[in-house]
């Protein structure tokens, strides 16, 4: 009896990538080998600069002129690398298709939606244009566009950062392709989209039987998603099994310091444990293995030459002691060091004892709706912030939660204008923002410090960061010694070498450029900082450190933060309380064990449920909350619960009073006696609930 060994999907062996550089050809990809079985979802995560985007565009030949590819990719046995030019324009689409990070720039934005569908499928298909458009609406439908036939009219910058990843999904299956090539689909997403978008893959790998390769920075999705994960470091495979056996045991150091550095939902307290250092530049790679450097495990033999994928067929890993950790199956904690954090105060602490730092209340801020282009007309109104409520004590860390377009940077600006605001109360420090004159206006803004989301784009390029930090000073006409002696002493604080002070931002990695932006607002010694996006943009090992340094800054000097994130492990790891907006509306808020452990507004609970768990066993148990379509346009001011529209209590209620309520009356944010949590919502879920 012979046994038929069925020939993978896709065959990806020996995969070279180099760029050209001014110094000669610049590695990318070093030798990847991937298998790809048929209704499959393989999984590929890694730092930036690991390869994993110029992986899935190298399978399609989407790479620019200037990359050389060599190795080996087989899609049914054919081989893709070298075919020409139009043998490989008819797989594309067809047989395999790609979803790109950026749908923005992915669609052509002077062609509508819908003719940009039908045109892929008239590519591949014999059909004339009217059966085409039926499709396209077809296919729309079923990634969820709401209206499809009048969706197919919509030009891309119409629809939201959702609506078009789902209309890009939509394009990709087309044809019914074999393979679907997924690039970061869901970054810079709020998590309920990025949840939708999630679930329409799904969808469409369903319907369509197609195999699906997803790369992703977020090992919480990679969990949900995948049922194989590859890990790259350096332009290599460094470790592959499948989801649950890798995130239980891993077999690489690497993979290990991934899962460890990761904030999460269903965690609290404590120290990550950041990967050390930095990835080496691919040109300038050390000999042996290039994640020695970094690694805690390191021996003499791992600087001296490269290990191989090694193991069985189910796991294998590129590490000399892969088989110590198969054994021992180490926490991270166990294998890197775990910062010292410094110690803070045991036991609860009686808010009503602490100094008010901020205090919003009935916060309002309207913006002109303008039409025309030489003679403007106001139209309208825009609706940003509609009801804002905030309380934020010495020492305390308050969270800011919501998805883009409820109000979050508004209400930053309103508060850091330092002026009246156009309805409600801001007390700052002790001041109220309407009554300050120019000069204490002046006293009071050094005094309120920002951390912006992009490091670079925030600090000025021509500068060197000595001068930087020195900046705020200088603005506060400080002494000259003082500022000597402080520049320093503010790099040191920060875990940056005074010596390198005379380096400008380009010449650091993004998490020291974070530091040095944390650095330049501790100058003045503020009071309040105000921390926009601060980690969003940074590696997960990147962002471990930043946010530990936020711990240990809090603790040593009693600061007070201002967190504003969209990513809500974080903010459950280093929240105090947590202030969650809809529609410019604060719908909840509390102490973060209370919200994020009991929520009790149906929007809450489904921010919560769309946070992905570094843990497939846990991720595949929990109950999804899928909120439909996005939030309404601020552009009008609705009577009642603004959320209704979304909102899957609201759909489920019978009675005529209930519904009634949630439609005329705005819901007061109020609370359970004796307890730090508040939620505006006629029918919220009971205070014993948990999640």
């Amino acid at each position: 009896m012979t046994t038929t060994v069925e020939t993978p999907l896709l065959a990806v062996r020996d995969l070279r990538v180099d760029f050209a550089g001014p110094d000669g050809p610049v590695p990318a990809v070093r030798g990847v080998d991937l298998t790809l079985r048929r209704g499959e979802t393989l999984g590929i995560v890694g730092e930036s600069g690991s390869g994993k985007s110029v992986t899935a565009l190298s399978v399609l030949g989407l790479l620019p002129g200037t990359a050389r590819v060599s190795g080996s990719v087989r899609l049914d046995g054919r081989e893709l690398v070298g075919l020409p030019g139009r043998e490989l324009a008819a797989i594309r689409g067809r047989r395999i298709a790609m979803v790109f990070q950026d749908p923005l720039s992915a669609f052509t934005p002077v062609y509508r939606i819908g003719d940009q569908i039908a045109e892929a499928v008239r590519v591949h298909q014999r059909v004339d244009r009217a059966a085409a458009r039926r499709q396209a609406a077809e296919l729309l439908d079923l990634v969820g566009i709401p209206a499809p036939d009048r969706a197919l009219d919509s030009f891309p910058h119409e629809f939201s950062g959702g609506m078009r990843q789902r209309a890009m999904i939509a394009m990709a299956v087309a044809n019914d392709p074999d393979i679907l090539l997924a690039d970061e689909p869901t970054t810079a997403l709020d998590v309920t989209i990025q949840a939708q978008v999630l679930d329409v893959l799904r969808t469409a790998q369903r319907e369509t039987g197609a195999a699906l390769v997803l790369v992703s920075h977020d090992l919480g999705v990679i969990a949900g998603a995948a049922d194989r994960v590859a890990v790259m470091y350096a332009g290599r495979v460094v470790e592959t099994a499948g989801v649950d056996e890798l995130f239980a045991a891993p077999h690489h150091p690497y993979s290990l310091g991934l899962i460890g550095a990761l904030p999460r939902l269903d965690g609290r307290g404590g120290p990550l444990v950041p990967i050390p250092g930095t990835p080496a530049p691919m040109a300038e790679l050390p000999p042996g293995c290039p994640f020695a450097p970094r690694c805690p495990l390191a021996e003499e033999r791992c600087t001296t030459a490269e290990p191989a994928l090694r193991g069985t067929e189910e796991h294998l890993s590129a590490c000399v002691r892969s088989a110590e950790l198969a054994e021992r199956r180490p926490a991270p904690a166990e294998v890197y060091p775990v910062p010292e954090l410094p110690p803070t105060a045991a036991g609860p602490v009686d808010r009503s004892t602490r100094t008010p730092v901020l205090s919003v209340s009935g916060l309002e801020k309207t913006f002109p709706l303008l039409k025309g282009t030489v003679f403007k007309r106001k139209v309208g109104e825009v609706y940003a912030v509609d009801g804002v409520d905030l309380d934020l004590r010495e020492g305390e860390t308050l969270g800011l939660v919501g998805e883009s377009g409820s109000g979050k940077s508004t209400t930053l600006f309103e508060l850091l204008r330092l002026g009246a605001p156009e309805t409600g109360r801001i007390e700052l420090l002790g001041h109220d923002t309407a009554t300050l004159t120019r000069a204490e206006a002046h006293r009071l803004r050094a005094r309120v410090q920002i951390v912006f989301q992009d490091p670079m784009a925030s600090l000025d390029p021509r500068m060197p960061i000595g001068d930087i930090v020195a900046e705020p000073l200088l603005a506060q006409r400080a002494p000259r010694e003082e500022i000597a002696r402080r520049v320093p002493e503010l790099l040191r604080q920060v875990g940056l070498d005074p010596e390198h002070a005379v380096r400008y931002p380009h010449q650091f990695s993004g998490g020291q450029r974070q530091r040095v932006s944390i650095a330049r607002a501790l100058a003045v010694r503020p009071g309040l900082l105000v921390l926009d996006e601060p980690v969003s943009a940074l590696d997960v090992s990147i962002q471990a450190g930043v946010l530990n340094l936020l711990q240990a800054l809090k603790a040593e000097l009693g600061l007070s933060y201002l967190f504003v994130s969209h990513d809500l492990s974080v903010i459950r790891h280093l929240a105090d309380r947590v202030s969650v907006m809809y529609l410019g509306r604060t719908v909840e808020q509390g102490e973060v064990s209370a919200v994020f452990d009991r929520p009790r507004h149906p929007y809450t609970r489904a921010l919560l449920s769309a946070v992905p768990l570094p843990d497939p066993a846990a991720e595949r148990a929990r109950d999804r909350i899928l909120l439909a379509g996005d939030p309404p346009p601020p552009t009008e001011r609705r009577t009642g619960c603004v959320f209704r529209t979304r909102c899957p209590r609201y759909a489920a209620l019978t009675a005529p009073a209930d519904r009634a309520r949630c439609e005329q009356e705005r819901p007061a944010l109020l609370g359970t006696p004796g307890a730090d949590h508040q939620a505006a919502c006629h029918h919220p879920e009971p205070a014993t609930r948990r999640q």
